[in-house]
């Protein structure tokens, strides 16, 4: 052997950058070395492992390992000693993940060599055996929808605190009037409670996605195999009920190559960062001085190193800025599965990283919001007095011309947009003009017309089902209760 060849003793992984360790180049892979001559290029290893990102699924790795050992066994393909003892090395093994002990390597390129060369260490070459009857190509698809079920579970127990705070929030702020806003612009009056419930509802459709995406994911792919099934006895039902999915995958194919269930989970997950986004973006413009109709604590904003005055709502900016990871993965996703054939296609390994990314972002971002939502403050004499700016109570007054004097409702629109503009030339609002100027647009106008024009009255009167009025805020936020909590 060459002195370029020989094994280093100092050659070894760089937690950090995971470089992996090789004893030769001329010596075969561990795993799959017995169809060629010599392990791959440095270079080529380093690509190929995927155990820095792939080993967060060591826990559903080994649950998936230990039901198809236990159905191995009672299929009578291994012995119930040697089944044993394979659970009982994959348990040790899960344990010293836990805490920590367990020693990974990039030259064993993913978390199911990892641990199947661990196994092997532990109980010797019936180790082996474990992985008669599967692929890794069914393997990972088993781990993923496992992954993807269980973050979808804590993402919806995230996203209920979320509208729980919501929904105090707008208990305690019923009758709170604040403007409501089209294109931005000053529209109608609400209230703030009103407002906090229009986000309930969107996440509300959220966890009904994130639902909606486990009863499709809920089958097992295990046995599928490489591709093509088994000529092994297996029982794949029995798999499928100890992991907890509902059945096993049907088509053997589709079961390695679909991805389906990741694009739905990040599906959902873009959308409810937006709603995120969303929020945040209107906390940004709540808490400036040009709106001044909300406060965040020290807790949740930062100062500026130049000017001393500054508290910015960087937590909110945070989670509207989180929303292009989240995004970016979901394009990922589709551009990598875009042109793949069937079956497997190694491309696939690039499905891992920024999905554990994108859910990383979003418990983030929904924690960080159920927090500020909690911490806001509100000012409910400038909300109040801003509810009023910008003839908000127009339609009020178009309502009523329709209502009392029996006009045609783009009469009555007509009428009202020539009471504002009179009411912009002289630099007032519609309610402080004098009856006499009312009338001299529209002669049937009394006196009764002012009852309409406060935004108080505004609120009060929407009493549609979902409208805006305080009683059905209430009403609404107990409903809301019922329903999500």
């Amino acid at each position: 052997m060459s002195k370029k060849n020989k094994p280093n003793s100092k050659q070894q992984a760089n937690p950090a950058t995971m470089t992996p360790v090789r004893e030769s180049q001329n010596s075969p892979h561990p795993v799959w070395g017995g169809r060629f001559t010599s392990r791959p290029d440095k270079l080529m290893e380093t690509i190929n492992s995927s155990i820095e990102f792939d080993k967060r699924l060591y826990a559903q790795d080994i649950a998936g390992s230990i039901a198809h050992c236990q159905m191995l066994v009672k299929q009578e393909i291994v012995d119930k000693k040697t089944g044993a003892a394979i659970i009982a090395g994959l348990k040790k093994i899960k344990t010293e993940i836990d805490e920590n002990k367990f020693n990974f390597k990039s030259s064993l390129e993913d978390i199911h060599l990892n641990i199947e060369k661990r196994l092997i260490e532990l109980v010797g070459d019936d180790g082996g055996r474990l992985h008669t009857a599967r692929s890794r190509n069914d393997q990972v698809s088993t781990d993923f929808r496992l992954w993807i079920r269980k973050t979808t579970e804590d993402l919806d127990s995230l996203i209920r605190d979320l509208q729980g705070a919501l929904i105090d929030k707008a208990e305690l702020n019923g009758e709170t009037v604040m403007p409501g806003f089209t294109h931005l612009q000053a529209a109608q009056p609400i209230t703030l409670g009103h407002h906090f419930l229009a986000y309930v509802e969107m996440l509300g459709r959220d966890r009904g996605r994130f639902k909606d995406t486990v009863k499709r994911l809920n089958e097992c792919p295990l046995g599928a195999a490489a591709l093509a099934g088994t000529s092994f006895p297996i029982d794949r039902m029995a798999t499928a009920k100890a992991l907890g999915f509902s059945q096993p995958t049907n088509n053997s194919i589709d079961s390695v190559s679909d991805r389906d269930f990741v694009l739905e989970f990040l599906s959902s997950a873009v959308i409810t960062a937006i709603h995120l986004s969303r929020l945040s973006e209107e906390i940004v413009l709540w808490c400036s001085n040009q709106f001044s109709f909300a406060v965040l604590s020290d807790a949740f904003t930062t100062g500026s190193s130049v000017m001393p005055q500054k508290r910015n709502p960087d937590a909110a900016e945070l989670v509207r800025g989180k929303t292009g990871r989240v995004v970016g993965a979901l394009v990922a996703l589709t551009t990598i599965l875009k042109g793949l054939p069937l079956a497997y296609s190694k491309d696939l390994q690039e499905d891992k990283e920024p999905v554990f990314d994108a859910a990383d972002s979003l418990s983030i971002s929904i924690f960080a919001m159920t927090a500020m939502i909690k911490d806001l403050k509100f000012d409910s004499a400038r909300l109040k007095e801003a509810a009023g700016v910008g003839h908000t109570t127009a339609t009020d007054l178009a309502d009523w011309l329709v209502r009392v004097l029996g006009l045609p409702f783009r009469q009555a629109h007509q009428i009202t947009g020539t009471l504002v503009k009179l009411a912009e030339g002289k630099e007032r609002t519609l309610s402080e003009l004098s009856l006499a100027e009312m009338q001299s647009v529209e002669p049937g106008i009394n006196k009764d017309v002012y009852s309409v024009l406060g935004v108080l009255e505004s609120v009060t009167s929407k009493t549609s089902y979902g409208g805006t009025t305080p009683q059905n805020v209430l009403t609404q936020a107990q409903n809301a209760r019922k329903r999500f909590l």
